[in-house]
């Protein structure tokens, strides 16, 4: 199996993560990473969903995927056309000089220090995320939280061309959340 990143368009209305989140529930695919956020159009939210599974499959769920109403486009990131990062932040009991070593050597920085210990912040991908927690480990980790990948693919070209250019359906056509009283479809 191979992790693929893709990065679906949708209209920014209610239900539509549940729905996206049970097409992958109902074929029993997992859902190894999750981000939801709005797009520089306030109608248009943007999922980055990091999924573990074979080519084929993947057509499968692009295909099911793009069979959503509220669906307007899905591109699949691939790692040498596109930027990819993800949010760490963690906490550790201990500090001391050579805690902030390893905290500059990863380019990650101290955002709080208390007496129990402190609060690291890193942005990065996911291996380098994986070796700052592996050098942390030492310092007992208290707890942490790391955030979903999200990714823009690199160059001029955005995926709202992409879908345009794909389905001869551009931004200024779709229908917005407003104007098309968007309901609680279910496919």
């Amino acid at each position: 199996m191979a992790l693929h990143t893709l990065s679906v368009l949708v209209e920014n209305s209610p239900g539509v993560l549940a729905r996206v989140a049970s097409l992958f529930s109902r074929r029993g695919y997992n859902i190894d990473s999750l981000a939801v956020g709005p797009t520089e159009n306030p109608a248009i939210s943007r999922m980055t969903i990091v999924l573990n599974l074979e080519g084929h499959a993947l057509d499968q769920v692009s295909a099911q995927l793009f069979k959503l109403i509220n669906v307007i486009g899905i591109q699949e990131m691939k790692p040498v056309e596109s930027y990819e990062r993800e949010l760490l932040l963690v906490k550790v009991e201990r500090s001391g000089d050579q805690l902030e070593k390893v905290v500059t050597a990863h380019g990650a920085k101290i955002v709080d220090q208390s007496p129990g210990g402190l609060l690291i912040e890193a942005v990065a991908d996911d291996d380098q995320l994986q070796s700052l927690l592996k050098d942390l480990a030492p310092f007992i980790i208290k707890e942490l939280v790391q955030s979903g990948v999200v990714a823009l693919e690199i160059g001029a070209k955005t995926l709202a061309e992409r879908t345009m250019q794909e389905t001869g359906v551009s931004n200024a056509d779709q229908r917005s959340v407003k104007e098309a009283g968007t309901a609680d479809y279910q496919n």
